[in-house]
C-alpha cells in the first residue's frame, strides 16, 4: 500500500520513520548559486551525500532524505543543476545532464562542494557514502573513479558505463549498484562490463538484479514504479549503509 505526499506516492515502508523536516542548504559554487537540502541527524551521525534524477532535487530526493534522516543518518542532497533549476520537459532535463556528462570536472565540482558545504555545517565527511538514482547514479559512479575519500558508494538503476579514459583504479570504497535485469535505458551488458571492471581492479563490490525491474524501478508514482525491487533495494541498501558506516 502506498500513500500521497505532497503529490508523491510514497511507500509505507513500516519499518521506517519519517524524520522531521530539514533545511534547504544554500551555496554557491563559481559565483552561481545552488539549493540542496541538508537533515542534520545529530553530532558525528554518519553522512549520506544523496545525488538527484535528471529532473534536479525534487520532492522525492527530500522524501528519501527524510526516510535516511529516520534511520539515524545525517543526509546531504546535492544540487547539481542550479538553485530553482528543476526541468520539467525531457529535452530540458537531457540538456542538462548532457552539460555534466561532457564535463565530469564540473560534476565532480558540484557533489564535492555540497559535500564540503555539509561539512561546515557540522556534517561528519569523513564517515559518509554517495548514493543517487539514475543520472544520480551515474554520478556516484563518477566519485568512486575519481577517488573520493567515501567509504561507499550506492547506485539505484543508474548509469554503468565508464567514460572513454577512466577507470577504478582509485576507487577507495565499497559499491553497491542494484540494477533491474528489464531496464530498457542501461542494457544488462553495461551491468555485466562493470562487474568485469571492477573485479580486475579488486574493488570491493557487490551487483543485485531485480527481475521484471525496468528503469527508475524505485521512483514512488512513477509509471515503471515497481514495489518488490523498490523494497528489496532499500533493505539492501540500508544493511549496507549499516556494515559500511560506523
Amino acid at each position: 500500500m502506498s500513500c500521497l505526499l505532497s503529490g508523491i506516492a510514497v511507500l509505507a515502508f513500516p519499518t521506517i520513520m519519517l524524520a522531521e523536516a530539514g533545511n534547504h542548504l544554500a551555496y554557491k559554487v563559481d559565483g552561481k548559486p545552488y539549493q540542496g537540502y541538508y537533515i542534520d541527524a545529530g553530532r558525528n551521525a554518519p553522512l549520506v551525500l544523496l545525488i538527484h534524477d535528471w529532473d534536479g532535487l525534487t520532492d522525492y530526493e527530500i522524501k528519501r532524505a527524510q526516510m535516511l534522516s529516520g534511520l539515524g543518518y545525517s543526509v546531504c542532497a546535492a544540487d547539481l543543476f542550479g538553485a530553482g533549476v528543476r526541468p520539467t520537459k525531457v529535452e530540458d532535463r537531457r540538456q542538462r545532464t548532457e552539460e555534466l556528462y561532457k564535463d565530469r570536472e564540473k560534476m565532480r565540482t558540484l557533489m564535492y562542494a555540497a559535500l564540503n558545504e555539509a561539512g561546515a555545517r557540522g556534517a561528519n565527511i569523513r564517515n559518509a557514502v554517495a548514493a543517487g538514482y539514475c543520472f544520480g547514479g551515474a554520478a556516484v559512479l563518477e566519485l568512486a573513479r575519481a577517488g573520493a575519500d567515501l567509504k561507499g558508494f550506492a547506485v539505484f538503476h543508474g548509469g554503468l558505463a565508464t567514460p572513454e579514459g577512466q577507470d577504478y583504479s582509485k576507487t577507495k570504497g565499497e559499491i553497491l549498484v542494484m540494477h533491474g535485469t528489464a531496464d530498457s535505458s542501461i542494457p544488462m551488458d553495461q551491468f555485466a562490463g562493470l562487474a568485469k571492471e571492477l573485479e580486475s581492479a579488486g574493488v570491493a563490490h557487490e551487483m543485485v538484479t531485480y527481475g521484471g525491474a525496468d528503469h527508475a524501478f524505485t521512483v514512488l508514482g512513477g509509471e515503471r514504479y515497481n514495489e518488490r525491487a523498490d523494497r528489496k533495494s532499500w533493505a539492501r541498501f540500508v544493511d549496507f549503509l549499516r556494515s559500511t558506516l560506523k
